[in-house]
C-alpha cells in the first residue's frame, strides 16, 4: 500500500514538471525559434485537426504549378503535396536549418519524389525574385519566426498576383498564430480571405493574392 508521504511526494513531482513545462513552453513563446533537429520525432506524430487531406483541400495544388513551403520540418506535408503537382510541378522547400533541409532531402529520394527542391534559406529573406511562386504554404511556422511581419511581407512579395498563401496553426503549439489577428495582418498586405478549414484550436487558412468577387467558403 502506498503511504500517504509517497503519494504527496508524486503528486509534488508532478506539479514541478508541471510547471517546468509551462515555463519552458512561455519561454519558448517569448523567443521564437524552430523546433530543434534534435526534437524531430516529435513533429512526426499524427495531426488529427490539420490533415494532410484538409491541407490540400485548401491549397488546392494543380499540376505544373511552382509551390513553396516554408519550414517544411521532417517533411511531413512534403511529399503529399509534391505528388499533387506532379508531372511538371515543382515544389521548394524551404527551411533555416541545414539538418532539417539535408533530412528532407533524404525522405523526398526515399519516396521518389523528384520534383522537391528543398533549400536552406531563412522566411525573413527568401531567395527569389517577385512574382515566383502560384501558391505557398506554412505549418506550425509563422510563430517560429522572430520577425512574423517581415516574414508575411516576404511571401507576399514571392507569390504571383494570383496566387495563395495557406498558413496552418494548432494547439498546443507554444507559438500559437491565433486566426483573427493573423487575417487582419495578411489583409493589410493587399490579400483576401478565401477559405479556412478546422476549429479554434487547429485551421488551414488561404488568402488569394488577388482580389476576388467570389464568396469566402468554410468548412469545419
Amino acid at each position: 500500500m502506498v503511504s500517504r508521504r509517497t503519494v504527496r511526494a508524486i503528486a509534488a513531482l508532478l506539479g514541478l514538471t508541471l510547471l517546468a513545462g509551462l515555463g519552458y513552453a512561455l519561454r519558448w513563446r517569448s523567443n521564437p525559434s524552430p523546433c530543434p533537429y534534435a526534437q524531430r520525432h516529435a513533429i512526426n506524430f499524427p495531426r488529427p485537426v490539420i490533415t494532410r487531406s484538409r491541407l490540400r483541400d485548401v491549397l488546392k495544388p494543380q499540376p505544373s504549378e511552382r509551390l513553396l513551403e516554408v519550414g517544411p520540418g521532417t517533411g511531413y506535408y512534403t511529399g503529399m503535396v509534391a505528388r499533387a503537382i506532379e508531372p511538371s510541378g515543382t515544389l521548394h522547400a524551404v527551411d533555416v536549418q541545414s539538418e532539417m533541409v539535408e533530412h528532407v532531402r533524404t525522405r523526398m529520394r526515399q519516396e521518389g519524389n523528384p520534383n522537391v527542391e528543398p533549400i536552406r534559406s531563412d522566411a525573413r529573406s527568401l531567395p527569389y525574385p517577385d512574382d515566383t511562386f502560384d501558391a505557398a504554404y506554412l505549418i506550425l511556422v509563422l510563430g517560429e519566426i522572430p520577425d512574423q511581419e517581415r516574414a508575411l511581407d516576404e511571401l507576399e512579395r514571392v507569390l504571383k498576383p494570383d496566387g495563395r498563401l495557406v498558413i496552418g496553426e494548432s494547439l498546443p503549439d507554444p507559438h500559437f498564430v491565433g486566426f483573427e489577428g493573423l487575417r487582419r495582418r495578411v489583409e493589410q498586405r493587399g490579400l483576401t480571405f478565401g477559405a479556412r478549414v478546422g476549429t479554434r484550436v487547429g485551421y488551414f487558412t488561404r488568402f488569394d493574392a488577388a482580389i476576388s468577387d467570389r464568396s469566402a467558403d468554410s468548412v469545419e
